[in-house]
């Protein structure tokens, strides 16, 4: 921060010092080779699941523009919400979308809503991105079917429906507080929206909800416009919830492999957005005319070129320092230490529901990934569980809340998120950490009175 040295670079730079360092003062170190080894497998295995869907998700973002979905979506919640605390709209399509779907998905599916909501009623960036990252980090730590969670609750046997019914009810509670607590703060400093998502949205002052919809010319009608976002949504949710109910030689599986991939929802998302915008050649015209300046005269050159070069631009640095992200978290796991400090916390004598409460924290923490932090604390914690007096929905909750604590730069969402929502390192840390923060203290203060009353 002190030197505005880029964030790709930044992590680079912070890989290969601890890294070395670790080669210096750890007896298991790595040599000067083996730590650019790692840096750039890290590299390579996060941009190798998450390369395609990040520009996929962008390309996406361009046409929910362009046909003027996003107007259309913007209306829906200005109109749902009467025009007042627009910053739920995303938030809460978040909460929702982030059960079943990969958070960083989410992440840019949300994210176009909230820039023009921003520009339009003049919230700040920030505000859109405190609540919208802790809507879906908050149904992402502590609600099943999402991969972290869901494998905690497996390696501690606890029942499933329960996680669900209690992380949904506890969670909708602590995003709420939290909103409550940090709505006002977040008003304090101004961030702009990202500039080629809102090229054509103006600012209203007004209160009348009739004022404040978006107007547009040939825009797609409400359902329309929401299936460029239910489509990969629908069937990635969809693959997740009949796994859960089928058995696993049930032959649905074979195509709930295929739809429900990432990478085949998002294609289809893009597809059906590029017929949509067929229907609407005048609204795709326009705007792909105001942010490029040009305007071919073969439409599919707008939706085959322009789209994917403006969703590439976008994409690329949050590829790169996504990337170089998981590079850095590469590192990290890597320290013989990192096995230490769980042995440190189980030995601390801490009571109860501390224990998986703070290995959880410590593990997201130090790794940077939800499932890496709450599976670690899973086989730390779960020879403890009788000693302890644990039940295991209580024990999986608290170290899914555990794994909110501190959300920060070894961690790929933290990036897509910023750049997505236009924040800076320190307004990323204040944005995204921060509520984070908040809504795991408030989630784990419910579990332990929850568990104190004999709930679970």
């Amino acid at each position: 921060m002190k030197i505005k040295l880029h964030p790709t670079f930044s992590l680079f730079t912070a890989a290969l010092v601890m890294g070395l360092v670790m080669g210096i003062f750890e007896p298991e170190g790595f040599s000067f080779t083996e730590v650019l080894t790692m840096i750039t497998s890290g590299f390579g295995s996060t941009l190798g699941s998450m390369g395609i869907p990040i520009m996929l998700g962008a390309i996406l973002a361009m046409g929910v523009q362009d046909t003027g979905a996003a107007k259309s979506i913007a209306n829906f919640f200005i109109k749902l919400f009467r025009g007042k605390n627009l910053e739920l709209a995303p938030a809460l399509t978040a909460y929702i979308v982030s059960i079943p779907v990969f958070g960083d998905i989410t992440t840019i599916l949300t994210s176009n809503i909230a820039n023009v909501l921003s520009k339009r009623k003049h919230i700040s960036m920030g505000k859109m991105a405190a609540f919208t990252q802790t809507g879906l980090n908050l149904t992402h730590a502590m609600v099943p079917p999402t991969p972290g969670i869901l494998a905690v609750s497996v390696l501690l046997s606890a029942d499933l429906g329960l996680v669900i019914g209690w992380g949904i009810l506890i969670s909708i509670i602590a995003f709420i507080l939290t909103w409550l607590l940090l709505r006002k703060w977040t008003d304090k400093e101004w961030i702009e929206p990202l500039p080629e998502v809102v090229a054509e949205i103006e600012e209203t002052s007004s209160n009348d909800v009739k004022d404040i919809l978006i107007p547009g010319k040939d825009v797609p009608g409400t359902f329309p416009a929401f299936l460029t976002i239910l489509i990969p949504v629908v069937l990635i949710a969809g693959s997740s919830f009949i796994n859960m109910a089928v058995a696993e030689d049930a032959p649905i599986r074979v195509w709930t492999a295929i739809f429900g991939d990432k990478v085949v929802a998002l294609s289809l998302g893009v597809i059906y957005t590029m017929f949509l915008a067929l229907f609407h050649k005048f609204a795709v015209r326009k705007s792909n005319q105001d942010v490029t300046g040009k305007d071919p005269a073969n439409f599919r050159e707008v939706v085959l070129d322009s789209w994917i070069a403006r969703g590439l631009s976008v994409a690329l640095p949050a590829l790169l320092i996504t990337g170089m992200g998981g590079a850095f978290a590469t590192v990290i796991k890597a320290a013989p230490a990192i096995n230490d400090l769980a042995g440190l916390i189980e030995n601390s004598g801490v009571p109860g529901l501390l224990i998986p409460f703070l290995i959880g924290a410590i593990m997201f923490t130090a790794v940077g990934s939800m499932t890496t932090g709450g599976m670690t604390a899973a086989g730390v914690v779960g020879p403890m569980m009788g000693v302890l007096g644990l039940t295991p929905v209580s024990t999986v909750l608290a170290i899914g809340a555990g794994t909110m604590i501190f959300n920060h730069v070894n961690n790929s969402g933290f990036w897509v998120i910023s750049k997505f929502f236009n924040l800076n390192l320190k307004q990323g840390l204040k944005y995204i950490t921060v509520p984070d923060f908040v809504a795991g203290v408030i989630c784990f203060i419910m579990i332990c009175a929850a568990s104190a009353v004999g709930i679970f």
